[in-house]
């Protein structure tokens, strides 16, 4: 075996052991009295298997979820106040009501995770993924991740949704002209002419406003282009949401940062 094979199967190695650790690291009996009573205050439940586990209005204040696999669970009006979920895995769980108040939320995965009403006041949230995530409350999050968000649903064609993430960066940041220009742009591909340029006519005002000649140079080219008439209907399906902008789509990418 050469050199480099042996240091791979020594790193998947320390790797598998590293797994089977955490996964036993649960205590057993709390897992029972968890998924019998929806009641473990405290518990330890760090590498537990509850994927799409019914745990709604569950107890679980303190308990200590370190790696527990809780995708597409249900969590609705739980009550998880100050427990561990750090590099927990959490896509499309249900955690609508949900108080988290003081979690540790650290490299958490909350892609595609439902938030609507959870209670997210002091939230450790350093390396969490909440791609995906609906109803995040505006608080935890700063505009320019609502908008990294955005374009990345935009580049892959979900225009409405990105249209929520923009709108929410703007809700924090009124004046964050690259939000509108963006939601100029999802609005264009939804067939929004009228509500595209309008967002482009505020984008050009703040652009000039905040002294930013290249923000203002794409936000004219982009009222051009919807003042041009149109001679073939756009693909609304189709996931890259700024080819139209021709001859100036890499000025874009280069001003949003892609």
């Amino acid at each position: 075996m050469n050199p480099r094979s042996t240091i791979l199967v020594t790193a998947v190695f320390i790797v598998m052991i590293g797994i089977s650790q955490t996964v036993l690291a649960a205590n057993t009996e709390h897992i029972r009295q968890l998924l019998a009573k929806k009641q473990c205050e405290n518990c330890d439940l760090s590498g537990a298997g509850l994927a799409m586990a019914d745990l709604s209005n569950a107890n679980l204040r303190g308990a200590n979820l370190a790696g527990a696999n809780l995708s597409r669970a249900n969590l609705s009006g739980a009550d998880l106040s100050n427990a561990n979920l750090s590099s927990a895995g959490l896509f499309g769980a249900n955690l609508s009501g949900a108080k988290l108040t003081g979690a540790i939320l650290v490299s958490t995965d909350l892609r595609d995770t439902y938030l609507v009403n959870a209670e997210m006041t002091g939230v450790n949230l350093n390396g969490a993924n909440l791609q995906g995530a609906l109803g995040i409350p505006l608080q935890i999050a700063k505009p320019e991740d609502f908008y990294g968000w955005g374009v990345a649903e935009a580049q892959k064609g979900n225009y409405q949704k990105a249209m929520d993430y923009f709108e929410q960066a703007i809700a924090i940041k009124p004046d964050y002209a690259a939000a509108y220009l963006a939601r100029g742009v999802a609005r264009y591909q939804l067939l929004d002419r009228q509500g595209a340029f309008a967002d482009a006519q505020i984008a050009e005002k703040l652009f000039t406003n905040q002294k930013n000649s290249e923000g203002i140079q794409i936000a004219q080219a982009f009222m051009k282009e919807l003042q041009t008439p149109q001679t073939a209907k756009l693909d609304p399906g189709k996931p890259n949401f700024m080819d139209f902008l021709g001859g100036i789509a890499s000025l874009f990418l280069q001003f949003v940062g892609f």
